[in-house]
């Protein structure tokens, strides 16, 4: 199948520029010798999953419970499900966990161990916890110098049918930061808060095997890992434009565009439509944080990733989206009615959400196979 011939809007990933960036990563974490915990929650796929573990000591991270069942079911047997887990999901955990694999899970509350312990002696099992830690995104955790921590250790320590696993952070706001400068600040208080967490916890007796940590800027661009036993980033399998703003990656590296169709011209607005409005591109506007006159995602041909110049996504709709030009009137005559092309993303995990299937492309316009996907929770 041509690429021309796949029904739009739909998702396109080109095999060569995602080995690469997978190769790229797993070398630089074996450069500083840390284990690479890739987390999946991007690409969801087992297709992907295995050439982002091709080398690696064979953990994963997910951030559903649905990817967990998914990837069990692939073989993987040492997963993080790295959202915070609540008494309500334990029996699930435990169900997942019948078929022989390891679900290390999260928390930051004292108020989960007690309910926790429970569960695990009704379902005969053990839960793995790690303590997620603050190291500056203020999205989840506890400070690393917080007393709350050792209490909290203690508690799962003590517990019947608990482990301590260690401790967890993300790096979550390094998505924001302006340049490759702030990503490194982020990255070693990254760095520092988690080994320090990880060194109270040994300090008051308590286990902590892992030191986790990670996000796709923090791994690529941070100087050192010193302490800190494994990576989780996610974005970096396909990177998008949100990276491309933050300095970590060029245009040529990212793996994901979405392939549209020209339904229309709208002379009146100065503007072009196509058939990937918001729920084929989503409405993330988070790379007009770094780059000019990008919206919803950089406009090219159908054989190439290289943008024209000035042209983006500028408005969207549930499913229309409305190409514009940074220098007024768009080039109508090289965009008929039917002319198929492809959008880069500006952030590659939420546009690829609304998507079952990846066209799967290895050079020119031929689709040479199509993966699926694990949606849902």
């Amino acid at each position: 199948m041509q690429i021309t011939d796949v029904p739009t809007p739909a998702l396109i990933l080109d095999r060569r520029v995602l080995t690469r960036n997978c190769v790229a990563m797993a070398e630089r974490m074996r450069h500083h010798n840390v284990r690479l915990r890739p987390h999946l929650k991007t690409a969801k796929s087992a297709e992907i999953a295995a050439l982002a573990t091709a080398g690696q000591f064979g953990g994963i991270t997910v951030s559903t419970l649905a990817e967990a069942h998914y990837f069990v079911g692939n073989g993987y047997r040492d997963i993080t499900y790295a959202v915070g887990i609540v008494p309500a999901k334990l029996d699930e955990v435990a169900e997942i966990q019948q078929s022989g694999a390891k679900i290390t899970l999260l928390t930051d509350n004292l108020d989960v161990v007690s309910a926790a312990s429970e569960r695990a002696e009704m379902n005969n099992t053990n839960f793995h916890l790690l303590i997620e830690i603050d190291t500056g995104g203020g999205r989840a955790g506890l400070p690393a110098e917080s007393s709350a921590l050792i209490d909290l250790g203690r508690a799962i320590d003590a517990a019947p049918g608990l482990s301590l696993e260690g401790v967890l952070t993300h790096a979550g706001h390094s998505y924001h930061c302006k340049s490759e400068t702030e990503v490194r600040i982020v990255a070693e208080a990254e760095r520092a808060g988690i080994t320090l967490a990880a060194r109270r916890l040994r300090y008051a007796g308590l286990p902590c095997q892992e030191i986790s940590a990670g996000s796709t800027p923090t791994a690529i661009l941070g100087n050192r890992f010193d302490g800190v036993t494994e990576m989780r980033p996610g974005a970096y399998v396909f990177l998008d434009l949100d990276q491309v703003g933050i300095g970590v990656c060029g245009l040529e590296d990212i793996a994901v565009t979405v392939l549209a169709t020209v339904i229309g011209h709208n002379r009146q607005t100065k503007r072009v439509l196509i058939d990937a409005g918001a729920l084929a591109l989503s409405k993330d506007l988070s790379a007009g944080e770094f780059l000019s006159n990008v919206g919803y995602g950089l406009v090219c041909p159908i054989d190439t990733t290289r943008p024209y110049a000035g042209i983006y996504v500028a408005e969207t709709y549930q499913e229309h989206g409305l190409i514009a030009a940074s220098d007024g009137e768009p080039p109508y005559d090289s965009f008929p009615l039917g002319t198929k092309l492809r959008i880069l993303p500006n952030h590659a995990c939420i546009t690829a959400a609304a998507y079952s299937t990846y066209h799967v492309i290895d050079e020119g316009v031929e689709v040479t196979e199509t993966w699926g996907r694990v949606n849902g929770w």
